[in-house]
């Protein structure tokens, strides 16, 4: 079958326009799409659930008529059920489930006009800053195929940055969505609390912590994409105020002049890498050249007690996640089923009592007022993404006697003994020296951004973090717009990519 060879030279906006134009058929994108799914996977493994028939027979079709009619998608394989396709979560324990229904977001995904191709790569329920799955093996990045595209949206990243898509699916729990998309040099917006619907499986997940969007190569589409996912879905528990304008507006408008506040200090404690400090430093730079106001400031938190709430909060929900997958399969669960970290916190939330976690709630929702009082003074807040550039393939993993700690306890049930020699304390100093700025902004539910400004010398890319009020992702647009246009990404392209392979 014919594809189009000009695929990568537009964003997912400009390929549904040559659909609407009759130019190309949506038919010829999908096989496009194929077959740099087929040529590049191999090396990145950023697909694990390939959909090309439901795809094909998609595009023959009558296809919604939406902003994005006729371009090809991926779904990130967590959380979103898409009927009749396998949603394993990253979890061997899942990796015989299929949902018989579409989530809510899936149906808008779909009357956008996209077309699902194939489901991406996440680390077990999306529980760690990498995607390094035991059940599917690590997604490599496309700029270095020895290190991490981050997580847990890593599969989609890798993806959207070696031309597979031109946009794909991707949450946010701690940073999944601006995490991958730092280490993969792409676009990033984790939404509002409450923006994009997570029904009919879930009231809230994570306590309100995670959320879902896309990761893609222009800022335009993203705004696109949410324009037509935005809203609440029947039973929300809370939605976000509607925007005054259609987000896609914003991505042109003048920002004005924006007061700003930058800072590299890391919120949850450890090292930042002076590759990070260096591309806030041009990044703060840049703002200020284009006529904005710009504050070396931060808040003032205390980051070690927040880190252990947030675990505490993590760990709680993972023991809940493990006991809904039993009662969704119908079975009890061993050790056997899941990757010793994913037991391990799910023993460590098995003996967290529950004032213990009234207490994290309420430690966050405390942290997140902090917060909302800095932003009476600022209307954006600059930071690095990570704490480092993209790290090697499997640098973030338990090793030592803590791996072998780890398993020995996990399959002895000994919650107890892992909360005493590992417990919660060296998790969040292990996990957060990595991400030590993304998880604040999950509990306070703003809105933040990835923006891919920087590139080290290795050439590896490292995004900035541009965090707005509650609720404004306008202002957000109108900057990131502002920025692409001042220093523009798009023409840079990994060393693996469908256009250079």
């Amino acid at each position: 079958m014919s594809s189009f060879s000009d695929y990568d030279k537009y964003d997912g906006l400009g390929l549904a326009e040559l659909v609407r134009k009759k130019e190309v058929k949506p038919s010829e994108l999908v096989e496009e799409a194929i077959n740099r799914i087929e040529r590049l996977n191999p090396r990145l493994n950023a697909v694990i659930y390939k959909m090309y028939e439901l795809a094909r027979k998609a595009a023959d079709g009558d296809l919604p008529d939406g902003p994005f009619k006729g371009v090809p998608f991926l779904m990130k394989d967590l959380l979103m059920a898409y009927a009749g396709v396998p949603l394993t979560n990253g979890s061997r324990f899942l990796k015989d489930f299929v949902p018989d229904h579409d989530s809510e977001l899936v149906k808008r995904f779909k009357a956008a006009g996209i077309i699902v191709v194939g489901k991406t790569n996440t680390p077990e329920f999306g529980l760690v800053p990498i995607t390094e799955p035991e059940l599917f093996g690590p997604t490599n990045n496309p700029w270095d195929l020895s290190r991490t595209p981050g997580g847990s949206s890593g599969g989609s990243a890798a993806a959207v940055a070696a031309r597979m898509v031109p946009l794909a699916h991707a949450s946010d729990g701690g940073g999944s969505i601006r995490m991958p998309a730092s280490c993969c040099g792409v676009f990033g917006l984790k939404p509002t609390r409450g923006r994009n619907p997570i029904g009919p499986d879930f009231g809230e997940a994570w306590r309100g912590l995670t959320c879902d969007h896309v990761l893609t190569r222009s800022v335009r589409d993203s705004a696109a994409m949410l324009d037509a996912t935005a809203g609440p879905d029947i039973g929300a528990p809370y939605y976000a105020v509607p925007p005054v304008r259609p987000f896609l507006s914003e991505v042109g408008m003048d920002p004005g002049k924006l007061r700003i506040a930058f800072t590299s200090e890391p919120f949850l404690g450890g090292i930042v890498d002076k590759d990070c400090v260096k591309g806030l430093e041009a990044t703060a730079r840049l703002c200020q050249d284009l006529g904005h106001e710009v504050v070396g400031a931060a808040p003032q938190i205390d980051g070690k007690a927040f880190a252990k709430a947030f675990l505490t909060i993590v760990c709680v929900e993972t023991r809940a996640t493990i006991e809904e997958a039993e009662v969704l399969l119908n079975r009890k669960a061993s050790f056997k089923d899941f990757e010793p970290s994913t037991w391990a916190l799910g023993l460590l939330g098995r003996q967290c009592r529950a004032p213990e976690l009234s207490r994290s709630l309420n430690l966050a929702q405390l942290t997140a007022r902090q917060i909302g009082e800095f932003f009476e003074k600022y209307d954006v807040m600059l930071t690095p993404t990570l704490a480092m550039p993209p790290v090697a393939t499997g640098a973030l993993q338990p090793k030592g006697i803590r791996a072998v700690t780890m398993k020995l306890l996990g399959s002895l049930n000994a919650g107890r003994l892992i909360n005493t020699l590992s417990g919660i304390d060296t998790s969040a100093q292990h996990v957060f020296g990595f991400m030590p700025y993304t998880p604040l902004f999950n509990v306070t539910g703003q809105p933040a951004m990835s923006v891919p400004l920087y590139w080290n010398d290795d050439g590896l890319p490292i995004g900035m973090q541009f965090v707005g009020r509650y609720g404004d992702e306008a202002t957000l647009l109108r900057l990131a717009g502002q920025l692409e246009k001042a220093q523009p990404w798009s023409a840079r392209v990994p060393p693996i990519c469908a256009k250079t392979n």
